[in-house]
């Protein structure tokens, strides 16, 4: 085995897949620990902890973690420091360090080990203990935390038991918990998968379990047993505020100091930027909560040691030395919460790279230390049934109107449209909603489609998925359902006329015997879009394929980057576009005077070949909601109604990541948000307390306003929302986790807490009809239509509008049908009622109040017009 300087042997081809490895620091010497041992640390010693994750690009992440004991010597910390700045150098310097005192430990760090650590007593030893010596005593666990559990062995004794945790008491015969009146749900949860540990690892799957809650005591015979064991019952002294630790990190403002020589000089905080980083320097940012050191890729290696000692004494001067953590990252390697401490944080530059040169490419990474096997291919990431049925409704000024089956693939920029989409998977009928959102339509519209949308997700039979879609940001699986998909340039609803027509004296939009030019794009053979864009040189691109109109003239036009499949897709969109009619093929560089003419004359336009980015790699954040704000909103025009959400929004909203999350994560009391770069996913369990997929809707936006995304604040216009109901989740969702569906218990009795402790206990559950105000019952066949309610099903054919037209518009869309005027029946939007949905503790979550004033909500007391019919079908 080669070696390399300055590392030691030990960490000599690590890192090369997935997994933890682990060495306890030995004298001077770091030895390896076996996988049957990991998770088991010992309190005078010392670890350092190697996880290292596949990423969506291929490349491996390493995080790096040194674990010190409470009763580790200070020699062997110091050495535990230098053996992991050792360990980062044998991977390339790309690995973020990460200091872990005991019973501070850090969420990710946590998240290694489920379902717990539990730090044994001395000092690690080679010999194996004796089974069934751990339980031969009784001992007692402080447990807290909701997505990993803390758990802190604690003296057996009454005054150890406090009224905001967990805890546990481990006999020979049965184990108890005590539940905190003030622990929350999830916390109680986390303590039964210690339970279930301490069972199977300390009494071999043999012991009784009982469980009692704080100040209930009639009639439960485990509090009698609890309670006995210290001696009989007595009160718990009230909880009191430990407001020491809290006081440092509120009061604390941010700090940033340029190590200079093994001394640290101050730099001006008052606005940080990226470019106050240099990268022939390292740097100490102390933000109250962590410590960072961020170390610039010039530096030397000796210098880099000496900054790690600067930031090991800063650590020890400022009385921190068991609380807050510190992180070491390299320059190009930062983490997400150090990017957000800054007020300007680049977004990483995607290199745009030649199909060509794709082996050439792969081979320099690979060189520079990555595996990658090959840039990403340009075809879907995700999938959905392709056998599934489309309908698609117009929105105009709080109406809908559904569109025939020859105008549904056609829409237009200036209008808001809702699309459905019913398919069949896994013999269960699914239903996928869209609110799509044209560049040039209005307000009004946007807003409208989004609140039509969620009560008509709500109207059908079966589970639905919702999610709101820009223009330009469409995600896959939207161009999938449609197959084929033609977006001109203009607009149908009259809202969207009446707004051109006071800006200027003409409509503008596509026209039928006008020029236009057309982008084509695909993502296979039969999943392909024409894009008008504007009729200019510059809108060209060497990658893409065109069609371009000039009255009965037609140029297809093929750029030298673009691949025979698009070409296909070229002759299939002209055939959709313009039947029966002859174009002249144009490849770039051939194209005649009469093509340059029509687009106003040459210019420059990009030549560059567009790669697909790599995917990005999934997050889960846990929503949290602070404080219990109404908010009142008076409907003003445009932006005014925004800036006071989002004034208001900052204060209330927190989002908090989960790592190394997994199906177990997704609480029944919980709202959590699944990130994937372009695409977020807003899960509501059952018991959270949203009110309708709308209000879910409006929590992804809080998450992307709030800045907690990877890329630091996004908009929605950027980035498409979807909303997953508990016990709905779709194929396109679940794939992101190893997905188990036996573990689907939507209509199980009880909060995750009740769940766990009958699946602990054995007991068959009891199983319950859930509120269905946010998700639907499936009481039909798969394989049955499944459409919004119409009035024949539901209640006479009012017409319900919403915005601030409704009190005064009753407008009802005019059938345009040859055979017959009759109007037929359309969808009853029905109004939300909001009822909470608080699971059977006393801690249920906070809910986050309406966004947006009830006439765009469906209110039962929103006013609405009553209607001479209902709309009609579009021919």
């Amino acid at each position: 085995m080669s070696t390399m300087k300055g590392v030691d042997d030990a960490f000599l081809g690590v890192g090369d897949k997935p997994g933890l490895h682990i060495w306890c620091i030995m004298g001077t010497s770091v030895v390896p620990i076996a996988k049957s041992l990991h998770g088991k640390f010992y309190t005078g010693n010392c670890y350092i902890v190697l996880n290292t994750a596949e990423l969506k690009s291929g490349i491996r992440g390493h995080n790096v973690h040194y674990w010190v004991g409470e009763e580790a010597k200070e020699e062997h910390c110091v050495i535990a420091s230098d053996k992991a700045f050792e360990l980062d150098a044998a991977l390339g310097s790309q690995a973020v360090q990460y200091r872990e005192m005991q019973g501070e430990e850090s969420d990710k760090f946590l998240s290694y080990f489920r379902p717990c650590i539990i730090p044994v007593q001395g000092s690690f030893s080679s010999h194996w203990r004796r089974s069934g010596e751990e339980c031969d005593q009784t001992t007692m666990f402080r447990c807290e935390g909701e997505h990993v559990a803390r758990v802190t062995e604690v003296p057996f004794s009454r005054t150890s038991l406090d009224h905001k945790a967990a805890f546990i008491v481990d006999t020979p015969l049965k184990i108890f918990l005590f539940s905190g009146c003030n622990s929350s749900v999830q916390t109680r949860a986390k303590a039964l998968d210690v339970i279930k540990h301490l069972r199977e690892n300390r009494h071999c799957g043999r012991c009784e379990i009982g469980t009692l809650e704080d100040g209930k005591l009639v009639g439960d015979s485990d509090a009698g047993e609890f309670w006995n064991l210290f001696g009989g019952y007595a009160p718990i002294p009230r909880d009191v505020l430990d407001t020491a630790n809290g006081e440092l990190m509120t009061t604390t403002s941010k700090k940033l100091f340029w190590i200079n020589k093994r001394k640290l000089v101050p730099m001006d905080t008052h606005l940080l930027d990226r470019e106050m980083l240099n990268s022939d320097r390292s740097y100490i940012l102390d933000s109250g909560t962590e410590i960072y050191l961020w170390l610039g890729m010039a530096t030397l290696v000796s210098e880099r040691k000496t900054s790690v000692t600067v930031l090991e004494d800063y650590v020890r001067s400022q009385g921190r030395s068991s609380i807050g953590h510190t992180v070491i990252m390299t320059e190009g390697h930062e983490i997400t919460d150090f990017k957000l401490q800054f007020q300007h944080w680049p977004k990483n530059v995607v290199q745009k790279l030649y199909e060509a040169g794709r082996e050439k490419v792969a081979a320099i990474f690979k060189h520079q230390g990555y595996d990658v096997a090959e840039i990403p291919e340009d075809k879907p990431q995700q999938s959905i049934s392709s056998n599934g049925s489309l309908k698609v409704w117009l929105v105009d000024r709080g109406c809908v109107t559904l569109l025939c089956t020859e105008e549904q693939e056609q829409l237009y920029n200036g209008d808001c449209y809702i699309v459905q989409y019913s398919y069949i998977e896994d013999g269960k009928d699914y239903n996928l909603f869209f609110s799509w959102s044209g560049k040039s339509s209005i307000q009004e519209d946007r807003l409208a489609s989004v609140s039509l949308m969620s009560s008509m997700s709500d109207s059908v039979k079966g589970p639905a998925v919702v999610g709101q879609v820009s223009e330009a940001r469409e995600p896959e699986l939207f161009f999938l359902v449609f197959k084929s998909l033609i977006i001109f340039k203009g607009g149908r609803s009259a809202a969207y006329k009446n707004s051109v027509l006071q800006k200027s004296n003409r409509t503008e939009g596509y026209k039928k015997d006008g020029a236009a030019l057309f982008r084509v794009q695909g993502l296979r053979h039969d999943c392909a879009r024409a894009v008008q864009v504007d009729l200019v040189a510059s809108s060209l691109n060497s990658s893409h394929c065109y069609i371009l109109q000039d009255g009965a003239s037609f140029f297809t036009w093929t750029g030298s980057l673009s691949l025979p499949s698009e070409h296909h897709i070229l002759d299939r969109m002209m055939n959709k576009l313009f039947p029966l009619k002859q174009s002249f093929l144009l490849k770039e560089g051939s194209e005649p005077d009469h093509f340059w003419k029509t687009l106003e004359g040459r210019s420059e336009y990009s030549k560059e070949k567009c790669v697909k980015c790599w995917p990005a790699d999934p997050r889960l954040y846990t929503c949290t909601f602070q404080q219990c704000t109404c908010i009142f909103v008076v409907f003003f025009p445009r932006d005014s109604v925004h800036k006071s959400i989002s004034n208001l929004i900052h204060d209330s909203f927190q989002a908090k990541e989960v790592f190394t999350f997994c199906q177990d994560d997704l609480a029944t009391e919980e709202t959590l948000i699944l990130d994937c770069g372009e695409e977020i996913y807003v899960w509501v369990g059952l018991h959270s307390g949203v009110t309708s997929k709308e209000h879910a809707l409006d929590i992804g936006k809080m998450f992307l306003q709030a800045g907690n995304a990877q890329d630091g604040r996004r908009s929605i216009v950027d980035t498409t929302v979807y909303a997953v109901v508990e016990g709905d989740e779709p194929a396109f969702f679940t794939s992101f986790f190893n997905w188990d569906s036996s573990k689907q218990v939507a209509a199980v009795l009880g909060n995750s807490f009740e769940r766990k402790l009958a699946m602990l206990k054995g007991i068959s559950p009891k199983l319950e009809a859930p509120d269905r105000s946010l998700r639907r019952s499936s009481s039909r066949r798969p394989g049955t239509s499944s459409e919004p309610t119409t009035p024949e099903q539901h209640q006479p054919a009012a017409r319900r509008t919403f915005g601030p037209a409704a009190a005064s518009v009753g407008r009802v869309a005019k059938e345009r049908s040859g055979s017959s005027s009759a109007l037929s029946p359309s969808p009853v939007i029905p109004s939300w009622s909001p009822r909470s949905r608080a699971s059977s503790s006393t801690s249920t979550p906070v809910i986050a109040r309406r966004l947006f004033p009830s006439t765009l909500h469906g209110a039962p007391h929103a006013p609405s017009a009553t209607a001479t019919g209902s709309p009609a079908r579009r021919r």
